[in-house]
C-alpha cells in the first residue's frame, strides 16, 4: 500500500508545535564554537612552533655558512691579490709601482666581504629574535628574508672565488627555503 500524505500528517508531532529550546540550542552552538576556535588556535600555535624550529635549523646552517665565508676570506683575499699581481706583472714596466699598489688596494677593498658578512650575521640574529617574539611576525620575517637575500647576492658578486661562490649559492638556497616557510607565518 503506497504511503499517502494524509497518513503522514496523522503521525504524532508532525503537525504539533516544536519543542526545541532555542536558548539551550544557542548555548550549545556557542560552546561548540568556543571549542572549535580553541582547537584552531592550538593547532596554529603547534604549527607555528614547528615552523619556528625549521627556521631556526636553517638559521643555524646559514650562520655556519657565513662564519665559514668569514673564516675563508683571508685566504680568498690572498688568492685574489696573487692573481691580480700576476696579471699586473705583465704590465709592470709601463706603470708607476706606487700607483699600481693604490689601485690594487682599491680593487681589493671593493671586493672586501666583511661588511656583507657582518650584515648577514645581524639579519640572522634579528630573524632569531623575531621568531621569539609575540604577535604577527610574518611581514617582518619576509622583509628580513629580502635583506638576507640581498646581502647574499652582494657577497656572491664580490667574492669571485669558487669556494666563496659555492658558499653563497648554498646560503641563497637556505634563505629561499626560509622564505618559503615564512610565507606560512602570519
Amino acid at each position: 500500500v503506497p504511503l499517502r500524505t494524509a497518513d503522514i500528517l496523522r503521525w504524532p508531532g508532525v503537525l504539533g508545535a516544536s519543542s526545541v529550546n532555542v536558548d539551550r540550542l544557542r548555548e550549545q552552538a556557542l560552546e561548540l564554537l568556543k571549542k572549535t576556535l580553541a582547537a584552531v588556535l592550538s593547532n596554529r600555535q603547534r604549527e607555528g612552533e614547528k615552523l619556528a624550529g625549521i627556521l631556526r635549523e636553517h638559521l643555524l646552517a646559514a650562520r655556519g655558512l657565513v662564519q665559514q665565508a668569514k673564516k675563508n676570506w683571508p685566504a680568498v683575499e690572498t688568492h685574489l691579490r696573487s692573481r691580480l699581481e700576476e696579471r699586473i706583472a705583465e704590465f709592470a714596466e709601463k706603470f708607476d709601482q706606487g700607483r699600481l699598489e693604490q689601485e690594487m688596494v682599491l680593487l681589493l677593498s671593493k671586493a672586501d666581504i666583511r661588511e656583507e658578512v657582518d650584515r648577514l650575521l645581524l639579519h640572522l640574529e634579528e630573524v632569531d629574535r623575531v621568531l621569539g617574539g609575540e604577535g604577527p611576525i610574518g611581514r617582518r620575517l619576509d622583509f628580513l628574508m629580502q635583506e638576507l637575500h640581498r646581502e647574499a647576492n652582494t657577497l656572491g658578486s664580490k667574492s669571485g672565488h669558487p669556494t666563496m661562490t659555492a658558499a653563497c649559492v648554498d646560503l641563497k638556497v637556505l634563505i629561499e627555503q626560509m622564505r618559503e616557510q615564512v610565507q606560512n607565518v602570519e
